[in-house]
Order: C-alpha cells, then structure tokens, then sequence
C-alpha cells in the first residue's frame, strides 16, 4: 500500500508513519513517501478555513501513484475567551483520489506577542518566535519537539500534536459507513 505524504518534513512524514501502524488492516505493509508539493499559502495560516484549505491542497497535489495522501498544516484558528482570541491547530486531510477525510489536532495558545506578531504580518511563526528568545533556530521544523515541544516542556512534541489529527482522520475512513 502506497501513501504519499505531501511534505519532505520528517516530523509530518514520521507521523503519518507512526499513525497509520495503528491501522493494519486498512494500511497493510504500507510504504510512506514524503512529497513535495506547491501549495498557495503566503506565510503562516491564520484561520481554520486557510488551514485546511492547505492541508486540502497537499493531500490533492500529493495524489500521484499511491492509494492515499495525506495533506498536513498548521495554524492559528479564532477560539472565543482564550487571551489572544486564537489558538494554533494541526489539520490532517487524507485523500483516496475521490474523497477527503480531515481530522483536527488538540489545540494551544501561542503567547500573545507572537500571535500579534503573525497577525500583523511583522514576523512569521519562526521568526516571531526566534526574535521574542524561545529558539534560537532560524526555523520552527528544527526545533526538537517543535514549539509545542517548547511550550509543553517536551510533554507533547510536533509528531504527537500532528499524529492526533492523522488519527482524528482516521476516524472516518475506518469507520466509512457511518459517514455516508
């Protein structure tokens, strides 16, 4: 069974990796390639809509000889009574060539300033977080655990916050009938 993974990121390819393990009897023997794909999003997501909006279109242009893709994002999305009214998600999509399937990750706040920082369109995710001295990485993808391995003390890294959305996805394709 061919999966293409539309990103060459280890993280996102180790944890559609780890994730569909879980499933052998939808993946048999599964071989997982990472891809890489054009996607139209300028910087970082800034609502749920973009967010999936480019998972959506990496798991499309992922879909080349194979039986799956997966397409992977993250992003900030509006949730109500939280201290900077957003909250960064992870989106999986996994598509078979004709249908989608999308699972969402747990949710955190990043700290305000470089919430405002991305909002306003002054610094992207790794920049804003490298500049306010919460890594001294150039980019978020080489910090060990991502960010919300920062942010968590190691609790949670960047495979498991992205391996919950895989997951999540995987909901509807194991258990199709109920969404038909």
């Amino acid at each position: 069974m061919k999966i293409n993974v539309g990103s060459k990121n280890q993280t996102k390819i180790q944890a559609v990796k780890d994730a569909v393990i879980l499933y052998p009897n939808l993946f048999p023997k599964p071989q997982i390639i990472g891809i890489d794909v054009n996607v139209e999003l300028f910087g970082h997501p800034k609502s749920i809509k973009e967010t999936i909006k480019g998972a959506v279109e990496r798991s499309k242009n992922a879909f080349n000889d194979c039986n799956y893709s997966f397409g992977i994002e993250s992003g900030l999305m509006e949730v109500p009574y939280t201290k900077t009214g957003f909250m960064e998600v992870g989106a999986c999509v996994i598509y078979d060539g004709k249908d989608i399937y999308i699972g969402l990750s747990p949710a955190y706040e990043w700290p305000k300033e470089v919430t405002k920082m991305i909002l306003n369109g002054k610094a992207d995710a790794s920049q804003a977080f490298k500049q306010l001295g919460f890594t001294h990485h150039k980019k978020l993808g080489a910090v060990a655990g991502g960010i919300v391995g920062v942010l968590t003390e190691g609790r949670i890294t960047r495979e498991d916050f992205t391996k919950y959305s895989i997951i999540m996805a995987l909901i509807q394709l194991e258990k199709s009938e109920f969404f038909k």
